[in-house]
């Protein structure tokens, strides 16, 4: 990943990520909203200096941009966090296991350790609801799938492969449990239409009569669930 050196001593640099494809015609730069990753695209064959000539020519706007990426906090004892909808306060604990109340989430350990284990948390509650949930609808139209997998993805919510395998952002834990549900049927309902035409969405409607709110939740707010940071202080969150 290139540097870009500021051309203001008081800046810092900007980290690029290069992505080079055959399909690219043309110089293009994208800045993400959830993380400010910065992506430059480009063809092939194009020199490394071109490319990087190319940002220096748009450093103000990229800079603008940068600036406006919501900046996700690390997480520390006392603070809230969603869990299924609502939101619970992290607090301190004994012992070594995490324990869930209606109102928080206490845990063991010191600062340093606990974006770690609430992380570990998550990904474990979210692999037993989305598994309930993929079991319930895969049951319903009679198809079963070959595998699930947990990630942190940031494009999508969910996928299912041609073979029957399913992947889901563990960070759904968050979301209302019906925005879970939602995403898991439309994914088990792939399984049926591996395509998104009117007989897909159809399925879907048939596993979830009112999808569409909980799609709109996720295009609204979506982004404060990848905000979230579940690095230690002070640690590359890469």
């Amino acid at each position: 990943m290139p540097l870009l050196p500021p051309t203001d001593p008081s800046h810092p640099p900007i980290e690029i990520t290069l992505r080079r494809s055959a399909r690219t015609r043309r110089f293009s730069l994208r800045v993400s909203r959830l993380d400010g990753r910065v992506t430059l695209s480009l063809p092939l064959r194009a020199r490394e200096a071109e490319a990087l000539a190319f940002v220096r020519a748009q450093e103000d706007w990229l800079r603008r941009a940068l600036a406006a990426v919501p900046q996700g906090q690390p997480l520390g004892f006392g603070a809230l966090l969603p869990y299924e909808g609502r939101m619970i306060r992290l607090e301190p604990a004994t012992g070594r296991v995490l324990r869930l109340t209606d109102e928080s989430l206490q845990v063991p350990g010191g600062s340093a350790q606990l974006p770690a284990r609430v992380g570990a948390f998550l990904k474990a509650r979210a692999r037993d609801r989305l598994a309930q949930a993929s079991d319930r609808y895969s049951r319903q139209i009679g198809r079963g799938y070959r595998s699930l997998t947990l990630r942190d993805t940031r494009s999508r919510w969910g996928s299912c492969t041609h073979d029957g395998r399913l992947m889901y952002s563990w960070r759904l834990i968050m979301a209302p449990p019906a925005v879970l549900d939602y995403v898991c049927a439309h994914e088990v309902a792939h399984l049926a239409q591996m395509n998104h035409s009117p007989a897909f969405w159809e399925e879907v409607r048939r596993l979830m009569p009112g999808y569409e709110a909980h799609r709109r939740w996720l295009k609204t707010e979506g982004n404060r669930l990848h905000a979230i940071r579940f690095d230690s202080p002070g640690t590359d969150p890469s």
